[in-house]
């Protein structure tokens, strides 16, 4: 793990007894000591403190950022009202998926968040794409934490109180024990919760206090997935790829009525109009063994999708899994069958989510 890069707080998981995992070339905690049951569920009941500095951050700045970053995505980026977030899709010619990201509308432009893995092509791709009206801006000194579940406003309310009034997908900027940071009301879990962005060397120290709260535990990537996949979450390289349309992913609702002047916009409208030939769905599954990505789903003899994402869900007690399959086959009850190391095991498919959101909207 020489050749991986670590988050300012590489040394505080190591103090807290993190088991660390390569991931999107950082070094990262999988899990800490209490294991990932535990974690999942301590984010459900209290707060969970994550790590998510590994993601990239940017801005686009200008009079024009909006308007040029429209014409890269679905659209509703010039709706933006200041201190707004957007989640959206950067689109490829072909209709794929270049990346998922967050954009939030500041003063001076665009500040936006990009997949971990992605940051280095998405950089490159806003770089090649937007014009000389805007300028863009890689915030390589910042850290970005997350605050999620249903204790995090109170712990927020003692630390930055003006974070508490956002409602779901605003953002302002505010202080936390003197250091100005970026708050936003969103997360990644299906919870209630915040996310922080702050400069890079006050991590540590910020971290530290959020901690020490009462009910704040730290949450690994173990839990950050199961907590996303039982939230009916995409994530970027299984639900979402340069190969899956938004559309097939279930994200009709990112598209801006009337705009039509994107990547990959003939595919995609048809898509949009008529149905993709797949879609993603929920499976829950028959037994206690998982189904994991890649497993292909039968119907009797024929393949008719496959796992995207599967894993045993803490909140319900029982394997759950996210599939790309054949629409034909993709009503919510139809029982269809998963291989597993040659074995058959019944799946059912289901409404996505699987718990429920408990976002704050206003």
């Amino acid at each position: 793990m020489t050749d991986l890069k670590q988050t300012p707080l590489y040394d505080l998981h190591l103090h807290l007894g993190a088991k660390m995992t390569a991931f999107a070339g950082y070094q990262m905690p999988v899990q800490y000591k209490n294991g990932i049951i535990h974690e999942h569920l301590h984010c459900r009941s209290r707060a969970g403190f994550f790590d998510i500095s590994h993601m990239g951050q940017c801005q686009v700045l200008g009079d024009m950022a909006a308007a040029e970053l429209e014409k890269l995505t679905p659209g509703g980026i010039v709706d933006l009202p200041v201190g707004a977030q957007k989640y959206t899709v950067l689109t490829n010619a072909e209709g794929g998926v270049i990346d998922d990201i967050i954009v939030t509308r500041i003063y001076a432009g665009l500040a936006i968040i990009v997949n971990a893995g992605c940051k280095d092509k998405d950089f490159a791709y806003l770089c090649a794409q937007l014009s000389g009206n805007c300028r863009f801006e890689e915030l390589a000194d910042r850290a970005l934490f997350a605050l999620q579940g249903p204790g995090a406003a109170a712990v927020m309310a003692k630390f930055a109180p003006a974070a508490v009034g956002l409602s779901f997908m605003q953002a302002g900027d505010t202080e936390i024990a003197g250091i100005a940071c970026n708050i936003s009301r969103s997360g990644y879990s299906g919870e209630d919760g915040f996310e922080i962005s702050l400069p890079q060397a006050e991590a540590e120290r910020i971290a530290r206090l959020l901690l020490a709260e009462d009910g704040v535990e730290p949450i690994g990537l173990g839990a950050r997935d199961t907590l996303r996949l039982e939230a009916g979450l995409c994530l970027y390289g299984h639900e979402l790829s340069e190969t899956i349309t938004p559309i097939e992913a279930g994200l009709q609702w990112l598209f801006k009525k009337g705009h039509r002047d994107f990547p990959g916009a003939e595919k995609i409208l048809a898509q949009l109009q008529d149905g993709a030939e797949r879609i993603r769905v929920g499976l829950l599954i028959d037994g206690r063994i998982p189904v994991r990505e890649g497993c292909a789903i039968y119907d009797q003899d024929q393949q008719v999708g496959y796992v995207t994402s599967g894993s045993y869900s803490p909140s319900l007690s029982r394997p759950v899994a996210m599939a790309l399959l054949d629409r034909r086959f993709a009503a919510h009850g139809t029982v269809l069958t998963a291989m597993v190391r040659n074995s058959p095991i019944s799946v059912t498919v289901s409404p996505l989510p699987f718990v429920p959101h408990r976002y704050l909207r206003s």
